[in-house]
């Protein structure tokens, strides 16, 4: 059978793509100003292309892991979508709002609250966009012809994160209110309801490239959700004391914190123990690289550095420091951006025929990518433990400090052009693979 939803999902594939190569190209203009090179302030302020990084971020990835939900979904239930005309009008209108967006960074014309700076209107468009996709994913995998564990996680994540969209809606008259909510989107995102759209990932993809039984790969997901439930939603109490709340949460926080790295352990002992139980030897080993680099990066970026960095006897002293974007970056590049690079690295040759399996650009694109996200993180964390001594143990002046550490975003500057490197080649080798053909959709699909 053919499902026509896999062309949407190749489209907002290529979508992510695109919003992905803006992302990095404004994080290189904070980095330039960051040591002195602040030649383009006068038409990309900072604060703008801090806004646009961060923003670019989540909407690049949720523009991926909807054409995951596109591309895995029909696939999952064995029924195409309900509406594949109403999924490319909800394609259009996400780069829609996203472009207004972006050209309204650049005239001030934003909220002010870090990572949801969106004028209150485009809000609203979000919310109508996500509901439909919502409603396209949830009505077809209710009339499918098969109801998996899988798929039922990926559609319960994408429903939770539609939910937790809404309380950073919320007008308040008090920052700490405001702060209070802000914070069930941001972190109730990624240390939550995202784990679960990365689960449904990562079960699929476990599933198809190493051919282990489904009932035994999605046994596992039942661990991964318990454990992103229990850790995920009250870990969120660390930042809690930061905006004023009652100094119980910095407790609360602080356990189950700690437990937030099990949830990713888990992730990362079930991807390669998965891995050495399947007998399949699935010809596309460049998926197979980034579904288990996912699985272990996101253990370390996400887990263990965070639990280093959120424990209340740390982060009263690492809080709001590069230490932060130490972690923010390894956390969101293993967890969230390479399993979006498994699934489109999985299904652009199903979709498009063309068998690039083993090619010397994704090979490079992969193993470059990572080392410079590797090095941009250690660059961060020296230069974060620099500035935690400086500011918070010697007393520094902030623009001092940042003067002194200076020398850290040279080397920044030097992996992330090695990282962008490995993402221009990953963006050439997704473009080599040409658009899906009816043909090669007919012959996946059989």
């Amino acid at each position: 059978m053919k499902y026509k939803s896999q062309k949407v999902a190749y489209w907002f594939f290529a979508l992510s793509m695109l919003l992905l190569t803006l992302q990095i190209v404004y994080g290189f203009v904070m980095g330039f100003a960051r040591v002195g090179m602040d030649g383009l302030h006068e038409f990309v302020p900072f604060n703008t292309a801090r806004a646009v990084h961060t923003n670019l971020l989540v909407v690049w990835l949720l523009s991926g892991f909807m054409g995951a939900a596109y591309y895995i979904i029909p696939e999952e239930s064995q029924r195409e979508l309900v509406s594949v005309k109403l999924a490319y009008v909800q394609l259009i209108s996400l780069a829609v709002v996203g472009v207004i967006a972006i050209i309204g960074f650049h005239f001030n014309i934003w909220e002010g609250r870090k990572f949801l700076e969106i004028p209150r209107p485009l809000d609203y468009l979000v919310v109508v966009n996500v509901l439909l996709f919502l409603g396209i994913i949830l009505v077809t995998l209710f009339k499918g012809k098969r109801k998996t564990t899988t798929a039922l996680v990926l559609s319960m994540g994408l429903l939770f994160a539609a939910l937790l969209y809404l309380p950073g809606m919320i007008p308040f008259d008090s920052q700490v209110l405001d702060s209070f909510f802000r914070w069930w989107v941001v972190h109730l995102w990624v240390e939550g309801v995202w784990e679960l759209i990365m689960g449904g990932i990562l079960s699929f993809l476990l599933i198809k490239l190493t051919g282990v039984d489904r009932e035994v790969i999605e046994k596992w997901l039942y661990v991964i959700v318990g454990l992103t439930f229990l850790s995920g939603v009250l870990g969120t109490g660390h930042h809690y004391y930061y905006i004023g709340v009652n100094n119980i949460w910095i407790i609360v926080g602080g356990i189950f914190s700690a437990l937030e790295p099990l949830a990713f352990l888990a992730m990362a002992l079930f991807a390669v123990n998965m891995y050495r139980k399947g007998e399949k030897k699935h010809p596309n080993k460049l998926a197979l690289y980034w579904t288990l680099g996912a699985a272990i990066v996101s253990f370390v970026g996400a887990g263990l550095l965070g639990f280093a960095h959120t424990l209340p006897q740390t982060n009263l002293y690492t809080h709001g420091t590069l230490v932060t974007a130490m972690h923010g970056h390894l956390a969101f590049w293993g967890a969230y951006a390479m399993i979006v690079l498994a699934i489109i690295s999985y299904s652009l040759p199903n979709m498009t025929g063309r068998k690039l399996y083993e090619s010397a650009i994704g090979r490079a694109a992969f193993w470059l990518s990572n080392i410079g996200m590797i090095g941009m993180t250690v660059a961060f964390g020296v230069a974060g433990v620099a500035q935690v001594y400086l500011e918070r143990k010697f007393k520094m002046e902030f623009m001092q400090v940042q003067n002194e550490i200076s020398i850290h975003f040279v080397v920044l500057l030097i992996f992330a052009t090695i990282f962008a490197t490995g993402i221009t080649l990953y963006i050439i080798d997704f473009f080599k693979h040409g658009t899906p053909t009816d043909e090669a959709l007919e012959t996946n699909n059989q």
